[in-house]
């Protein structure tokens, strides 16, 4: 199993990225998918989730109304669609695999990770 992901890079506050996980080696429709992210000095925390089935999303408090989560499941890849970004959203992104949602946002028995993309926001 492989993910993918890209779509990184630097960008002033206030811009927007879209960051790409495409995954092989998996039945993509049956996992729920979610980014993570981990900023220097400071553990790995849960960014957004997309169910494989109904494709509910969920967000955290610090990036809902701003990044948008969503799937393909003709292309195996999952999105982050991030807006209005600050800063504070600095750190490297990593996608996640898991038939369980409920795991995709704990992340701490997740499946498959991906290898992560940097995100640089300058102020």
């Amino acid at each position: 199993v492989q993910l993918q992901a890209s779509g990184g890079g630097l960008v002033q506050a206030g811009g927007s990225l879209r960051l790409s996980c495409a995954a092989s080696g998996l039945t993509f429709s049956s996992y729920a998918m979610g980014w993570f992210r981990q900023a220097p000095g400071k553990e790995r925390e849960f960014v957004a989730r997309i169910s494989w089935n109904d494709r509910r999303t969920y967000y955290a408090d610090s990036v809902r109304g701003r990044f948008t989560i969503s799937r393909d499941n003709a292309k195996n890849t999952v999105y982050l669609q991030m807006n209005s970004l600050k800063p504070e959203d600095t750190a490297v992104y990593y996608c996640a695999a898991d038939p369980r949602a409920s795991a995709v946002v704990r992340g701490t028995d997740v499946a498959y990770w991906g290898q992560g993309t940097q995100v640089t926001v300058s102020s």
